[in-house]
């Protein structure tokens, strides 16, 4: 089932299945978010919980415990309650269950909240521990947004545009993007740009850390841009498919990274996750900002 919520600049559609985003569109008719073209992606903005990317083998121990996982959980695998709506926000909720705990053994209410504020779509997450032990997880999300996004201009016309200078380190993937413990230094075209090129994600993700929270996806040829901020997340990710040419790019704000290559991963280890008492709840956001003339 869809959701619609809108204000005079923005309109936006998510579904029930993980509550996804399905559209965010200017009040141009400019389509903004990318729209699942199974040639080359056919999700549109995952939202990512408890586990951020792969599991080697799907597979990680809890306490000891073992469970199995797929890619980036199973919020986005979920059909989640609309708990409150209204004309411009709307809150999704999913509440563990016999299902749920077959693959990760602990009580919780999770939520995602879209809200709407001129041209900021805001995405609110929080997680409620409902158990009686602490609980470990990652969260994220995970949308793609449409290059070019008007007639006239190519993908390569494009950058990536940090608010302040940075100097983030890459975390190096294996082929099959497994965390390998190293990091690089990744230079940004004046300490703040990545200009776009198809040819930029022949080795899979681009993964940061120690990047400024906030970049922008636009062009100086054109008149429409998307600034995402993400300022309780320590990773930002980049990907289109692989060895393509995809008309699009994904600004993934992770709060922490896949196993280790070749490790099952005991979650109460895994030194990124997010531990959370008994009884308590996390927050955490991002949002995205439309350009538009």
């Amino acid at each position: 089932m869809e959701y619609t919520i809108r204000n005079e600049r923005l309109t936006v559609r998510t579904s029930d299945l993980g509550a996804e985003l399905q559209s965010v569109m200017g009040a141009d008719g400019t389509e903004y978010l990318w729209q699942g073209n199974p040639e080359f992606w056919s999700d549109r903005a995952p939202n990512i919980f408890p586990y951020v990317a792969r599991m080697t083998d799907g597979q990680c121990t809890v306490n000891g415990r073992p469970c199995r996982m797929k890619i980036h959980g199973f919020v986005m695998y979920s059909t989640l309650r609309a708990e409150e709506q209204t004309e411009s926000r709307v809150v999704f909720r999913l509440d563990s269950d016999e299902e749920t705990g077959m693959q990760y053994p602990f009580p919780f209410t999770y939520r995602v909240e879209y809200a709407l504020r001129e041209s900021t779509l805001a995405v609110n997450y929080s997680v409620e521990n409902r158990g009686a032990e602490r609980m470990f997880f990652g969260i994220g999300g995970h949308p793609g947004f449409n290059v070019p996004l008007e007639q006239g201009l190519s993908f390569e016309d494009y950058c990536l545009e940090f608010a302040q200078e940075s100097h983030p380190y890459r975390v190096i993937f294996t082929d099959d993007c497994f965390v390998t413990g190293r990091e690089e230094p990744y230079p940004l075209q004046d300490s703040r740009r990545i200009p776009l090129s198809h040819d930029l994600f022949d080795r899979d993700a681009i993964v940061l850390r120690h990047a400024a929270r906030e970049v922008r996806l636009a062009s100086g040829k054109g008149t429409h841009g998307v600034t995402v901020s993400f300022p309780d997340f320590p990773y930002i990710g980049f990907w289109h498919k692989p060895h393509s040419e995809a008309p699009y790019v994904c600004i993934e704000p992770w709060s922490s990274l896949p196993s280790r290559d070749g490790i099952v991963e005991e979650l109460s280890q895994q030194s990124d996750l997010i531990g959370l008492d008994a009884g308590q709840t996390y927050r955490s956001r991002w949002q995205i900002r439309i350009e538009q003339p």
